[in-house]
């Protein structure tokens, strides 16, 4: 991967998870925005929105620390993501607790980390790209 940013700076990045059925075919969306853009899409299968929307986080989360970012500022139009990590909700389904606790422990080796529910037009291009990730899929 392309270096994203210097590591000490902070780094805002769009994150987004597409499910279609619920569950359905489903795909991630993440965009690294900085002086530069990064963008990231992958079909994963099978699963339930919720599941995009934390495998997406994951995977924004594994990559910045692969390329040694260590201050994140995320943002998500998740609003059960957002406040489940920033722990204003309990997180109560089985499968959910078991990738909160996955971001919880890729969260605890950051410098800074913040994450903000933002409305769905605010977060237009990592929903496109978790879509593209699910039709490109299926038309390879």
């Amino acid at each position: 991967m392309n270096k994203i940013t210097p590591p000490d700076s902070t780094i805002e990045i769009y994150i987004d998870g597409a499910s279609r059925g619920n569950p359905g075919e489903s795909g991630i969306g993440i965009l690294f925005k900085d002086n530069e853009q990064y963008n990231f899409k992958k079909y994963i299968g099978i699963g339930t929105n919720n599941n995009a929307e934390y495998t997406a986080l994951i995977t924004a989360l594994e990559i910045a620390l692969k390329s040694g970012l260590t201050r994140l500022r995320l943002n998500t139009d998740s609003m059960l993501v957002a406040n489940q990590i920033n722990g204003s909700w309990k997180v109560k389904d089985p499968e959910i607790r078991i990738l909160f606790s996955k971001a919880k422990s890729l969260i605890e080796k950051l410098e800074d980390f913040s994450i903000t529910h933002i409305r769905r037009e605010f977060n237009s291009d990592a929903d496109r790209l978790a879509n593209e990730a699910i039709n490109e899929y299926f038309n390879e």
